[in-house]
């Protein structure tokens, strides 16, 4: 680890390479990198972020990267002045080129990069709602890294990549993809997955215990300071387990102690899909909402967020003054339309929470129209793609509603 230490975000101590917590407290690790000052690499990408990413090589063909830009119709409908906007999706006359369409690809990249660096080359283990999923299979796709994944029913639809070659479906080589069709919801494909990585050969990735993850989502931070030239005073996000509001937050305060982009933390405005809605309700102190089985976007409901864990969700609100939004399905089928004819781009369910947040802190004040708002658009461009590229849809090898026979049919394949 020359680039830098990891270290628990509780004491300061080191812990080895592979830590996913700090062993005293359960703490979130992080990483202290060599490079209190950043300079973009003339690489592809994401990897033009490399001083503060926790790998040594790029992964080349994975290429997606944030991009900020000011908005116009977006900024004119709110009677904001200075609204600026990460797009992490499939929009190339901007400039976005993320060939899944969400900014899991900023997450997938560097932790495929950290885990083919270790000596053991473990197959990773991945439980997701669907986007992330997308983001793995890509890029294990391309680089042909063992990969499970273990996916909602309801969610496969969403499982598709962008590569020509390498995909696998049923009844394919273990080796590169493997999907694993759960019969339950995001939670029941964690705790199946949870089985399976504690197994020999197999490792978890981590989710926002992964420093890779983090600091991968983290780079949304970093291009829009060097966009602005400064740090922005607001982040608005729509988040699941909150793991995107640590990261901006960790951003921020690298950039902080780079020196040359302010020496303030954005105030994260982080926003949940009500009912299912964890977060906010914790935050606010509200009685939760039975949990629906419907909501606007599921990818958006983890029952178990990383809340109160040394350097998690809370942490990260409280030091930067944050809000958490409630947001009811028809507040963000609303804030969707608003969106895409105001910018002209469609985008995905989960980020239209974030922009029905945004409305909401326009209309009661809490930001001002001259203040420096950035705005994450963790998902667009699906329409956009399809009219250029070929979506290959992956098709599940095996469906379980219990974690045996998946334990079975997998260490069967081996």
């Amino acid at each position: 680890m020359g680039k830098y230490l990891l270290r628990s975000v509780s004491d300061g101590s080191v812990q080895p390479a592979n830590s996913l917590s700090c062993p005293h407290d359960n703490s979130l690790l992080r990483a202290d990198y060599q490079a209190r000052q950043i300079e973009l690499k003339r690489l592809p990408g994401i990897w033009r972020f490399m001083d503060w990413l926790p790998v040594d090589g790029i992964i080349a063909k994975a290429e997606g990267a944030p991009v900020t830009y000011r908005s116009r119709g977006l900024a004119r409908e709110l009677g904001l002045e200075n609204l600026y906007i990460s797009f992490n999706g499939y929009w190339p006359e901007r400039g976005a080129k993320m060939p899944t369409c969400s900014f899991k690809d900023l997450e997938a990249a560097p932790t495929m990069q950290r885990l083919m660096e270790r000596d053991d080359h473990p197959t990773l283990v991945v439980a997701s709602a669907g986007n992330t999923a997308r983001a793995f299979a890509q890029v294990a796709s391309l680089t042909s890294q063992p990969l499970i994944l273990f996916v909602p029913e309801k969610a496969l639809a969403r499982m598709w990549t962008t590569v020509q070659s390498g995909i696998v479906s049923s009844g394919a080589d273990f080796g590169q993809v493997t999907l694993v069709a759960v019969q339950g919801d995001y939670y029941d494909a964690i705790q199946i997955a949870e089985k399976v990585q504690s197994r020999p050969g197999f490792v978890p990735e981590g989710g926002a215990r992964n420093i890779a993850r983090r600091d991968g989502m983290g780079t949304v931070m970093l291009d829009a300071a060097i966009a602005l030239g400064r740090i922005p005073e607001h982040y608005f996000q729509a988040v699941g387990s909150g793991t995107g509001g640590i990261s901006a937050w960790e951003a921020a305060l690298r950039l902080n102690r780079d020196g040359r982009f302010g020496h303030h933390l954005p105030r994260l405005h982080l926003a949940q899909n009500i009912p299912n809605a964890p977060i906010y309700y914790a935050w606010t102190g509200k009685e939760p909402q039975p949990i629906e089985n419907d909501m606007f976007d599921d990818v958006l409901f983890n029952r178990k967020p990383p809340y109160a864990i040394p350097g998690g969700v809370k942490d990260a609100l409280q030091q930067t003054g944050g809000e958490v939004y409630g947001i009811t399905d028809g507040q963000a089928e609303e804030a969707k339309k608003l969106f895409e004819s105001s910018e002209e781009i469609d985008i995905l369910n989960a980020p239209a929470i974030a922009v029905a947040a945004l409305q909401q802190a326009a209309r009661a004040g809490t930001v001002q129209p001259k203040d420096i708002i950035l705005l994450n658009i963790t998902g667009g461009g699906v329409a956009r793609i399809k009219e250029e590229l070929y979506l290959n849809m992956l098709k599940p090898n095996i469906s379980v509603s219990h974690w045996e026979p998946a334990v079975q049919f997998l260490e069967g394949k081996k």
